[in-house]
């Protein structure tokens, strides 16, 4: 026994030396001060980093980011205990490690336009001059200025109030800038530590220009340019445009391929509102998993700073639904966006040699036509020696035997959802099989682009026929079809799978996702080029492609919002997300109440309010203002020290003597969401008010649509605006009592004349 304990408490000795190693290697930090009142010198940044940082490691007391504008703040290398020392500072408001955020990644505008009732009597919103005036920051991976997306033909001169500027590089000219794309910048490279503890950069190019494809596909669904018979190789033709095609872009490059930093998206978010913009885009985010303050969230941070200014942030949900609380980017001051499909489907047709056909989920452009077909084989009838079933029907890395593999149409499951479509369709390219058919209920509603390689997706129904097919002939074969676009498809819009769902983790209080918009499928400009071994090489680059994700959602909530700005520039941020959020439908185009890809009814903590229709957005009737001092009793209320609150937002606020959890509640918001209602305590009472932009002299009656069980009242009944009168408030009690244990969902609606202003809520019964 004695023998054991000499080398374990060697062991142990080494794992705390390298413990306190690695706390002393240098790492990104983030060091926020709040907002700024005026901008602050790099000196007296460069000056405090003095006072943590030893004289032996001077050259580390220099600035990576300085934030001066709209915040305070900088990004520097520490080490984790000078770090904790300078977040004990007066004047600091949180230290917390850059995180590396990851990208989100038409038909749809006519989709949403033809869902959307009243129509405008002058037609489509597409020709809406007034448009000009309206600048959009997108924070993303940059852009390519040639798309045709981004042409300036018929724009009038930029507006004087812009102060951005068109940073050139090698591929990059400020002539690459016009009146469409007024504004361009990158960021040098942020150094990182990896897990090993060496320091690796991210490779962001020193050029506004993408090299991904996700900023200018993310630019051209907010504000792209009309463009005629837009296809993507064939595929979904039409012509493209944005939401707001005749707003301005400013495209801010914060990310690459490995990820955005989150210092130099709050960098981004900083130079957005400093050049003037009226709307900041983000399709980034961390995952849910590692949430945990808003005051240590770059994108919170920052988007606060920008409604602080008057600058309205929509941002992803992000994308890792269906499983509750994965939603991010749920900040209050946040206009959080769910995904969904629209009317068009992309199918692609399995042939078995039997003669039966199979509809499959895909985007291919595969060569193999009905005259053929091929040995058709079960991923676990052709795994290498010694590989697990298991990893063989799933197409596993290594587990297919390539010699059993090659020439053969292969079936397999998706089992391992952690081995993308991406890397399955690579198992089976590798081992040279003519396709695959992959086994997937969840993820066929959102089409993978396997490009050349035949490729598609089937429900489990539709597998099992085929593994029967299989079974029960000696020598199987099968072919796989070009895809073909489906239009008029219903149901749409539906929930998208990989849409993150609320509620929040940092507080169940907001409703979140705020609403949703089509993000499945959806066709927007790329980099025209085509990739080697896609199968494509000598066809003419494609300018367009179909992409889907939380990511396209969020740049047609943009796009909206600065269709809305357009016409009413006086609205503030809060007023436009109450007029697409009030507005927003809860049918499908089958006129029944939207679902998600289960068939079950969707509920607000996947679809927020429900799908926007911009057009009527125009003239919602009333909308909720949420001020910043809202959004500074939410600080109070989720536990922010009362002087820390004054550094955010360089007042003397102070917080309500009560401040707890569930006063959020309350809080100016166009949802409600009562985290915890216990039946024993009786009447929950919450406070709102609206403000009236629709026609004078008017009166509202109320109309609750509440769960059986759970009583709802409204109080006033009726509001009345006269004269002058524009803001009234009402209240809204919760008897629980004889309510369902769980989330309660309903809604409460004041209508009058032609307006119909409808409020979720959604109600946790305990």
């Amino acid at each position: 026994m004695a023998s054991l304990k000499q080398p374990i408490s060697l062991f142990l000795a080494t794992l705390l030396i390298c413990s306190a190693s690695s706390n002393q290697t240098p790492k990104h930090y983030v060091v926020y001060m709040g907002s700024s009142s005026e901008e602050t010198a790099e000196s007296d940044h460069l000056q405090l980093l003095s006072t943590v940082i030893p004289g032996q490691d001077r050259e580390r007391i220099s600035l990576i980011n300085h934030y001066n504008h709209a915040l305070r703040g900088f990004s520097a290398m520490l080490t984790e205990n000078e770090a904790s020392e300078l977040s004990r500072r007066d004047g600091i408001v949180s230290v917390f490690p850059d995180p590396i955020l990851q990208l989100h990644t038409t038909r749809s505008w006519d989709f949403l336009e033809a869902n959307s009732k009243p129509k405008l009597r002058h037609g489509s919103y597409l020709h809406h001059k007034s448009s000009y005036d309206v600048i959009i920051g997108m924070i993303d991976g940059g852009i390519w200025p040639e798309s045709s997306s981004f042409r300036d033909e018929g724009m009038g001169e930029i507006p004087t109030r812009w102060k951005g500027v068109c940073m050139e590089g090698p591929d990059f000219k400020k002539s690459n800038c016009n009146r469409k794309l007024i504004g361009a910048r990158y960021y040098n490279n942020v150094p990182h530590t990896s897990i090993v503890n060496k320091t690796t950069q991210t490779r962001l190019d020193k050029s506004p220009r993408d090299t991904v494809g996700h900023g200018t596909h993310t630019a051209s669904i907010a504000a792209g340019a009309v463009v005629p018979n837009a296809s993507y190789n064939g595929l979904a033709q039409g012509a493209a445009r944005g939401g707001s095609p005749y707003a301005r872009i400013a495209t801010y490059k914060a990310c690459s391929q490995d990820g955005c930093p989150g210092s130099t998206t709050l960098k981004a978010i900083d130079d957005a509102i400093k050049d003037g913009v009226d709307i900041i885009s983000i399709s980034i985010g961390m995952s849910f998993l590692e949430q945990s303050d808003f005051l240590k969230d770059p994108i919170a941070i920052g988007a606060f700073h920008a409604q602080q200014m008057g600058v309205m942030v929509v941002s992803s949900g992000g994308n890792e639904g269906p499983d509750p609380f994965t939603i991010i980017n749920a900040a209050p001051w946040i206009f959080t966006v769910a995904a969904s499909n629209i009317d068009r489907d992309f199918q692609s047709t399995v042939l078995l040699g039997n003669g039966r056909t199979f509809q499959g989920s895909a985007i291919n452009f595969s060569n193999l036509t009905r005259t053929e077909t091929y040995p058709l084989a079960y991923g676990k009838d052709i795994a290498a020696e010694f590989s697990p079933i298991s990893e063989a029907r799933s197409c596993y890395p290594g587990s297919l035997d390539p010699e059993k593999v090659k020439g053969k149409v292969i079936v397999c499951f998706d089992t391992f959802p952690y081995v993308s479509r991406g890397i399955k369709k690579l198992v089976a390219e590798d081992a040279q099989a003519k396709g695959l058919i992959l086994i997937d209920e969840n993820e066929k509603g959102a089409p993978f682009d396997s490009e050349g390689f035949p490729f598609t997706e089937v429900g489990s129904t539709t597998g099992y026929k085929i593994l029967k097919y299989i079974n029960s002939n000696k020598n199987p074969n099968a072919t796989i079809l070009p895809t073909a676009d489906i239009p008029r498809h219903k149901p749409a819009p539906v929930v998208a799978y990989f849409s993150s769902r609320g509620p929040s983790v940092l507080t169940e209080n907001i409703l979140k996702p705020d609403i949703m918009a089509p993000g499945v499928a959806i066709l927007g400009a790329v980099i025209p080029k085509v990739k080697e071994g896609s199968g494509l090489i000598g066809k003419k680059p494609p300018e367009f492609a179909i992409k889907s994700g939380t990511s396209m959602a969020c740049p047609h909530v943009t796009g909206a919002s600065a269709f809305i700005k357009s016409v009413h520039p006086k609205w503030t941020s809060s007023m436009i997300r109450s007029a697409l959020m009030t507005t927003a439908t809860v049918y499908d185009n089958m006129g029944k109440p939207l679902t998600n890809t289960s068939g079950s009814f969707s509920i607000p903590h996947e679809m927020g309010v429900g799908e926007i229709s911009p057009l009527k957005a125009l003239d919602p009737g009333l909308v909720f203002e949420t001020t910043t001092q809202d959004y500074l009793r939410f600080l109070c209320c989720i536990g922010s020290p009362e002087k820390t609150i004054r550094s955010v937002s360089k007042t003397n606020f102070k917080c309500p003597r009560k401040s707890s959890d569930g006063l959020i509640s309350s809080i100016n918001y166009p949802s409600i969401s009562i985290s915890r209602l216990d039946k024993s305590k009786g009447v929950r009472s919450i406070k709102r008010s609206v403000t009236n932009v629709g026609v004078p002299n008017v009166t509202y009656t109320a109309t609750v649509h509440a769960p059986l069980g759970l009583k709802v009242k409204v109080l006033p009944k009726k509001i009345t605006f006269v004269d002058n009168e524009r803001r009234v408030p009402f209240k809204v009690s919760f008897d629980a009592r004889e309510a369902s244990s769980g989330y309660n969902f309903g809604s409460l609606t004041w209508s009058a004349a032609s307006y119909s202003v409808r409020m979720v809520f959604a109600v946790n019964v305990e």
